[in-house]
């Protein structure tokens, strides 16, 4: 059977091909140089160190290259990585296609699209409906491709508007529990809540920072965004409206310790917050339980505090969902 990356265990042997997402050329302690990795595929990515590297390996092995991996699974610090035996560049006369080594989406894009649809149609706020059509249709073809990050969660082709339908989805329950609720606002907080990531990131292959991205962040990128629909749609800039939305996703982080430059002052705000929050925590728990055998713990989990997570020996409830691979 084939296997992939992250179908394997701690101590087995494994020879495939594999992208490379990400490398920096670092220094240990003594100051020799070596190449920290990260390998992708289909599966999900793992971590390695390539020692005694030098700049001509950092050229040869740079992020967006398929390379044949020769290593062994093992664990260090709690975190799975891969002890690397050697690595050998595959080249294109070898066949292989870059896409095949990306983590999509469960859903596809045109079913995604088609449901993301249906909620801006019950954006009855004309401010915000007009300010979510322009926007999705400037940045369609990026919304749809897009991870919601870079390596945490949702960081997948795809990810962004599959991050994005799951949050709406949470949010027309929460509206509907709760009828105190702007819809509207709520339904165009989060479709625009992480807009600003095709603008911070680079794409769904070997994803990395924009100098944008590095500089400024999606929160500013879309609000900056936000006005300029304004502006080209004729809108007041001093219309509450518009200001209830540009306070939505100024401060959907939550915390300033978060990285949010206001804490959320509207009750759809606090939500979205809440929603954003919960559906990260709950696809990184789930992408990690995915890969964890029935009966034993998942890998530490940084973005839940480096938590492990059980996986039952009886999991219909993870057998039934939609998978994350």
């Amino acid at each position: 059977m084939y296997r992939r990356l992250l179908d394997y265990n701690d101590g087995e042997e494994l020879e495939l091909v594999v992208l490379i997402k990400n490398a920096q050329l670092r220094h240990t302690k003594k100051g020799k140089l070596y190449l920290a990795l990260t390998f992708g595929d289909s599966s999900g990515e793992i971590h390695g160190n390539y020692w005694d590297a030098n700049n001509q390996d950092a050229t040869m092995y740079s992020a967006g290259t398929i390379v044949e991996l020769d290593g062994k699974r093992e664990e260090y610090q709690s975190q799975p990585q891969i002890k690397i035996y050697s690595l050998r560049v595959v080249g294109p006369e070898e066949g292989y296609d870059l896409k095949q080594f990306i983590k999509s989406a469960p859903e596809k894009i045109s079913t995604m699209k088609e449901e993301i649809n249906q909620y801006v149609f019950e954006i009855l706020n004309p401010v915000c409906n007009r300010i979510v059509r322009f926007l999705l249709k400037k940045w369609n073809q990026r919304f749809f491709d897009y991870p919601a990050g870079k390596s945490n969660h949702h960081a997948v082709r795809g990810g962004l508007a599959y991050h994005t339908l799951s949050m709406l989805r949470d949010a027309k329950a929460l509206a509907d529990n709760y009828p105190q609720v702007n819809r509207s606002l709520l339904y165009a907080g989060c479709i625009l809540h992480d807009m600003g990531k095709v603008l911070e990131l680079t794409g769904p292959a070997a994803t990395q920072y924009t100098t944008e991205g590095n500089l400024i962040g999606h929160l500013v990128l879309i609000d900056e965004q936000i006005m300029i629909a304004a502006h080209e749609l004729g809108i007041d800039s001093e219309s509450e409206d518009l200001l209830l939305l540009r306070h939505m996703v100024l401060a959907h982080h939550g915390k300033y310790e978060y990285g949010s430059p206001k804490l959320p002052a509207l009750l759809e705000a606090e939500l979205l917050h809440r929603i954003d929050d919960l559906d990260a925590a709950i696809y990184a728990i789930t992408n990690a339980l995915q890969h964890t055998r029935p009966g034993s713990f998942t890998d530490s989990i940084m973005s839940q505090g480096g938590r492990k997570f059980y996986r039952p020996q009886v999991d219909e409830a993870l057998t039934k969902s939609h998978k994350l691979e």
